[in-house]
């Protein structure tokens, strides 16, 4: 499905009825990333999963993007499908950081977070380094490139040796970022606030859902949200990596329908 928004075609996918989860994929990713939880949890909510600009079958808008604008386009879908009442926010990796930006900007709009394989502290300046190199290697090798980089590390060792199919899904999906997209989202993860501070001011419940053998985001970081937030639930999926939704389908489904139907 696609819907027109103020610059831009956005791409989405939506399942299911009730309570109204908002899936924000992470870079460089799409919406295709949470086809496991589209087919597992099509009975436990209204499943709304947008393709970020540039990403997917969304429009390949030129950069850079902001963490708040990529906020803003998911706030302008949930408009455009008339959803009133406050939703669930789940964010994976860049789509943590999005929507810690969306409570921020529309915490009144939120009844909850989900925030998984993700961090609230802003790059370091090695960080926003080599967030420059690869864009710089996204512009002159193409998508694939980056792909080629980064998909050993988005899966933890042991899925990378043992699920051949899980990295073949993975790849193809990050395939279909456009240039534009990539180094639209490397900047804005570059130049992204602190969101540390932002922690102390959630008031929400949320879930924080990290993989043990995350080669990109350390799990440390999983458990700086948690001290941070305090109404806040902590669980650490064994054997998954940074696509902890892919690796461990199933404990990361369980975990999500046990929280919203907590809320």
């Amino acid at each position: 499905m696609q819907i027109q928004l103020k610059d831009f075609t956005l791409a989405y996918e939506e399942r299911g009825e009730g309570k109204p989860l908002l899936m924000i994929h992470g870079y460089p990713l799409s919406r295709a990333l949470w086809e496991p939880q589209m087919e597992g949890l099509v009975d436990a909510a209204r499943l709304i999963a947008p393709d970020l600009r540039g990403h997917g079958q969304s429009d390949p808008v030129p950069g850079p993007y902001r963490m708040e604008l990529l906020a803003d386009d998911c706030a302008a879908l949930l408009e455009a499908l008339k959803v009133t009442q406050p939703v669930v926010v789940a964010g994976l990796s860049m789509g943590g950081y999005v929507a810690l930006a969306f409570y921020r900007k529309y915490a009144a709009r939120v009844a909850g977070l989900i925030l998984a394989a993700t961090r609230a502290g802003a790059d370091s300046p090695e960080g926003q380094a080599n967030r420059d190199k690869s864009a710089a290697l996204a512009r002159e090798k193409g998508v694939d490139a980056i792909v080629e980089a980064m998909l050993p590390k988005m899966l933890s060792p042991k899925s990378y040796e043992a699920k051949p199919k899980v990295v073949a899904w993975a790849k193809q999906i990050m395939g279909t970022a456009s240039v534009e997209g990539v180094v639209g989202a490397l900047l804005a993860m570059k130049d992204r606030p602190d969101s540390t501070p932002t922690l102390a001011q959630i008031d929400k419940p949320t879930l924080i859902l990290h993989g043990a053998d995350d080669q990109l985001i350390p799990p440390k970081e999983a458990e700086t949200l948690h001290a941070g937030i305090k109404n806040s639930t902590l669980q650490i999926l064994p054997e998954a990596g940074h696509l902890l939704n892919l690796e461990q389908p199933e404990g990361f489904n369980q975990a999500v329908r046990s929280f919203l139907q907590s809320i």
